[in-house]
């Protein structure tokens, strides 16, 4: 089995603004796994706040030993690399491999039946007239996932809902609000029906929502990376967002989907943005999910080929020839 990486860059259609960051491009890393002479693909990107980059992950990738990789498979890949981004591309590609050397390819290999899913559509952080008008300008798309720093949420929150009152809301604080917000927030996240708040502590200053109670659900990103980090959330979170990239590829991601039906949590399954390469495995784990927000195609100017067909927030399973 040989491994080779290549580095890729995406553009943006526009500034793509968290509380945390303006991103105008993304840096990612393709996997090939070939054996026999079928190839498995996938898209990488790591986890940008942990300091992964391109580089650190073609480096760590690059050290595995020859030996280890020839003889790879979903075990191995799990005690090789940690969580993260090198493990990600390593085992999404293992995953197409086997998928692409299995009649009836990834239902079969998982057991889980691919169908078309709604995303959610990112707003990006702005004033409040610019996201009720960006809100507006997208009627189709029905579900919004809503960028909202500590800076007058509620006010962004209002003129959105009053823009849209049929869509469907999530907030995404990335770990900016203050404790205080948090709790002065509740009633009228619930009074303009936010279906999930994302995230609205850091991680690791969040024990102060054990056994909150809170008006919305809650939704843990950043502060559960992998299935490592489960028990230590479940008393404060009520949904964990699953990404690919933060725990390491579709192996784990099974697991703490797993986890979280069996625990009776919502679940999230979402991107640190890419291309469609990147959100085909993520499909797998969404079927079911209560919020998907893979929409990261939708953010860029180009894609690979073949692409993944969104139509009006609509994803289709993915063909073949792209992934699984």
């Amino acid at each position: 089995m040989k491994l080779t990486l290549t580095p890729q860059r995406w553009d943006m259609v526009a500034p793509f603004v968290t509380a945390g960051e303006t991103v105008h491009h993304i840096d990612v890393l393709h996997a090939v796994l070939e054996h026999e002479g079928c190839q498995g693909r996938a898209e990488t990107m790591g986890v940008d706040y942990l300091g992964e980059t391109v580089e650190s992950l073609q480096a760590e990738l690059s050290a595995l030993d020859p030996a280890a990789i020839a003889q790879l498979n979903r075990q191995t890949v799990q005690a090789l690399l940690p969580p993260g981004g090198s493990r990600n591309g390593l085992d999404c590609a293992l995953w197409d491999l086997q998928a692409k050397q299995t009649a009836g390819g990834i239902s079969a290999l998982t057991g889980i039946t691919m169908a078309p899913l709604h995303t959610l559509y990112t707003l990006s952080l702005d004033d409040p007239d610019a996201m009720a008008r960006r809100a507006h300008e997208v009627p189709d798309l029905k579900r919004l996932k809503l960028k909202l720093s500590a800076q007058a949420p509620l006010d962004c929150l209002q003129a959105i809902r009053e823009a849209r009152p049929d869509a469907q809301l999530v907030i995404d604080a990335n770990g900016s609000w203050t404790p205080e917000l948090v709790m002065a927030a509740g009633d009228s996240l619930a009074r303009y029906e936010v279906a999930l708040l994302e995230q609205p502590l850091s991680a690791g200053q969040d024990d102060v929502l054990e056994k909150l109670g809170y008006p919305v659900p809650l939704c843990a990103d950043e502060s559960c990376q992998s299935s490592a980090d489960l028990e230590a959330l479940a008393d404060r979170y009520d949904a964990i967002n699953i990404k690919l990239d933060k725990c390491g590829g579709l192996t784990d991601a099974l697991v703490i989907r797993e986890w979280c039906q069996q625990n009776e949590k919502l679940i999230m399954v979402g991107n640190m943005l890419g291309s469609s390469m990147a959100m085909a495995p993520a499909l797998v784990v969404a079927q079911g999910a209560d919020f998907v927000d893979l929409d990261g195609p939708m953010w860029q100017q180009s894609d690979v080929e073949p692409s993944l067909e969104i139509d009006r927030g609509c994803i289709q399973p993915p063909h073949s020839h792209l992934w699984g």
